[in-house]
């Protein structure tokens, strides 16, 4: 069964209705929570399919609250703010969120958002069948394909679903050079709903759960003007 379940995490009645009227129209099924420890207790029993989150709560922090609901389990988190500016967008992703919206938003917009997040995170059409296991350098770093899974040295490491994507990119194309514009390509194809510089926030995040140094990667190295490259030895 298609988890189409969605967890709304706003305190302004309005907007949280409008939300509401918009998503249950398109098919889903949504629960409201108006304060930061009901979305945390609503997403470790009801296991959405995705997430909107108010970054702005009158009880808790946002980012506390995003960081309590990913241990919940991997579920995307859309984050729905009145914080517009270009660093606050980038600070959201590198927080780990996997979109960003910011109010006043278009409702049918944001429908079209979440309908592209669910199938950014979800089984793609051939995606199962034609995405790999693959291990690199002696077996310190497992990327399963069909399980949506990565290791590093035995141990699971949990990612985003956008960021995967982009690790199972690099993962299929090793030692070439990809530019942001064939990152996105590759790992999203036409649902990919932000900007090329959004790449960089996601690789510093893969970075730091696959490198031993982020800060010196030896893993995915940076090409000057050009893009990056996956440079890790697969095993045979």
């Amino acid at each position: 069964m298609v988890n189409n379940r969605v967890l709304v995490v706003e305190d302004d009645s309005k907007i949280a209705r409008v939300i509401r009227i918009y998503l249950e129209q398109a098919g889903y099924l949504v629960t409201v929570a108006a304060r930061g420890h009901e979305a945390i207790d609503a997403a470790s029993k009801e296991r959405p399919a995705v997430v909107m989150l108010d970054l702005m709560l009158p009880d808790m922090d946002g980012e506390k609250v995003f960081q309590e609901i990913k241990k919940t389990g991997d579920v995307p988190v859309i984050m729905l703010t009145a914080k517009s500016s270009p660093e606050d967008r980038i600070n959201g992703f590198a927080l780990g969120s996997d979109d960003y919206i910011t109010k006043p938003f278009n409702p049918r917009e944001m429908v079209y958002r979440v309908k592209a997040m669910l199938k950014r995170a979800g089984p793609q059409e051939g995606r199962e069948e034609t995405a790999p296991s693959m291990s690199f350098n002696k077996g310190s770093l497992c990327v399963d394909g069909p399980r949506y899974e990565v290791k590093k040295r035995g141990s699971t490491v949990t990612f985003t679903p956008s960021e995967f994507k982009i690790l199972l990119a690099f993962a299929c194309a090793p030692q070439i050079v990809l530019t942001r514009e064939k990152l996105i390509e590759k790992a999203f194809g036409h649902q990919f709903e932000g900007f090329d510089r959004t790449i960089d926030v996601h690789i510093k995040n893969i970075r730091q759960k696959i490198e031993d140094d982020p800060r010196n990667p030896v893993l995915i190295t940076t090409v000057h003007r050009l893009g990056y490259k996956f440079v890790a030895e697969r095993d045979v």
